[in-house]
């Protein structure tokens, strides 16, 4: 399995032994995103909204340093303190996605780290890049490769 870890400053960095995000094939798994600015690495300030959107700031983040966007993702799960909120979720998210809209889970749990009232993850499938006319695989390239006669070269 090849697997890439992603790293961007434009989101939190980890703050365990994690990464921000890991890209399999065409397949990215985005890690949990707390309001956390990038900038400080504390807790942003203020109500619900501002930490949903802080959130979906971090997650847009990550998914641009993969080369893909928020409308990328294919599932989102969201994790709320107080699915009271969930409605603020639902707003806030509408000016993030188009549709057709990711798969989404909301669950309601007792904590969050830091004393975050929300965090998410996601995964995005990434669109596989069209080749060009003639342009062959890694895996044809490499069997035309060692059908060639090898070479030695001397100084």
């Amino acid at each position: 399995m090849n697997k890439e870890i992603v790293i961007t400053n434009e989101a939190p960095k980890a703050i365990g032994t994690y990464s921000q995000a890991v890209k399999v094939g065409n397949t990215v798994y985005l890690s949990g995103q707390i309001p956390l600015d990038p900038a400080s690495g504390e807790m942003v300030a203020g109500e619900i909204r501002v930490q949903i959107t802080r959130v979906f700031d971090n997650l847009a983040a990550v998914a641009r340093a993969t080369g893909g966007s928020l409308q990328d993702v294919v599932k989102l799960n969201v994790f709320l303190t107080d699915l009271k909120n969930f409605p603020q979720v639902n707003e806030i998210m509408a000016q993030y996605f188009k549709e057709p809209y990711p798969a989404r889970a909301a669950v309601g749990v007792a904590a969050l780290p830091r004393g975050a009232q929300v965090e998410m993850d996601a995964v995005l499938i990434l669109e596989e890049k069209p080749r060009r006319k003639g342009a062959k695989s890694a895996k044809s390239a490499k069997k035309a490769k060692s059908k060639r006669p090898k070479t030695k070269v001397r100084k």
